[in-house]
């Protein structure tokens, strides 16, 4: 018998779904189903056979699955698990992909049915681009992987979930509060790509096309984005994302007082610190 032998249900077979699906499939599991509103996307994977059965009504499968893994928006996951609560099989194991943990798992946790847990997942993997014809199993190799287990999550299903994501290829897997995920990706996620949205918007008066070099694209690379899906991020991980749009305000006025100051030493000093930052990153 396989260490990993479970019925498994995709929910969305977007980018990161289908990904998964794809990892997945290479794994002895017993089932590996698929639940989407776009049929083309179903057939497709079908004929891929990177899923076994695909399903636009969820009850089937759902009847069925010791993991349900939902790659959904996060209100989008909220409204399926609400939606579907008494199709669920007893003792299965719900998790997702979303990148906001605190509220969802909150609002989830108030609905769910005693006899199956939600333990939240975030792969930190994913590409510029949307859409199943994105999808690949190679962006998790290597990637980090952030669950946030709460007091009612048991030992042996956190395990499973941890298992399941070792063996599709993610490296590091780290475990922290709801809570503290928020705050930490404010930060690490949310930020650059505000970021990265502010840098490109801010040439509307000029033409800057010709002049455009490595750094810009590296510094902008992900301001192209999911809109819909970073709009619901933000707007529901507010609190934190202002805190740290409010920190940088101040580290780049650090930058601006020293330019105006013209304080080379203190300036540099910035400069220094930064690099130094980066390079305990690589």
């Amino acid at each position: 018998m396989s260490e990993i032998d479970f019925n498994i249900t995709i929910v969305g077979l977007g980018l990161i779904g289908g990904s998964f699906a794809m990892a997945l499939k290479e794994l002895n599991i017993k089932n590996l189903w698929a639940v989407d509103i776009d049929t083309n996307v179903i057939k497709t994977a079908e004929d891929m056979r990177i899923i076994d059965k695909g399903y636009t009504d969820p009850e089937t499968p759902l009847q069925n699955s010791d993991i349900v893994i939902i790659c959904l928006y996060p209100n989008l996951t909220l409204e399926f698990i609400k939606e579907n609560m008494d199709s669920f099989k007893s003792g299965a194991i719900i998790t997702d992909t979303a990148g906001i943990k605190e509220r969802l798992i909150k609002e989830v946790d108030l609905v769910l049915r005693k006899d199956i847990e939600f333990i939240g997942g975030h792969p930190m993997a994913g590409r510029e681009y949307k859409g199943f014809e994105f999808a690949s199993k190679e962006i998790f190799k290597g990637a980090n992987y952030i669950i946030t287990p709460t007091n009612k999550n048991s030992r042996g299903n956190i395990e499973k979930i941890e298992l399941l994501i070792r063996r599709i290829g993610f490296k590091r897997i780290i475990k922290i509060t709801p809570q503290k995920h928020d705050e930490i990706i404010a930060y690490t996620s949310q930020l650059p790509h505000i970021m990265a949205t502010a840098l490109i918007n801010s040439d509307e008066e000029c033409d800057t096309n010709s002049f455009v070099g490595g750094s810009f694209k590296d510094a902008t690379r992900v301001a192209r984005i999911n809109c819909d899906l970073w709009t619901e991020l933000l707007i529901n991980n507010g609190e934190n994302v202002l805190a740290q749009i409010e920190s940088f305000e101040k580290r780049l006025g650090d930058i601006k007082r020293a330019i105006i100051d013209n304080e080379r030493d203190a300036l540099k000093a910035l400069f220094e610190k930064g690099s130094l930052k980066r390079e305990e990153l690589i």
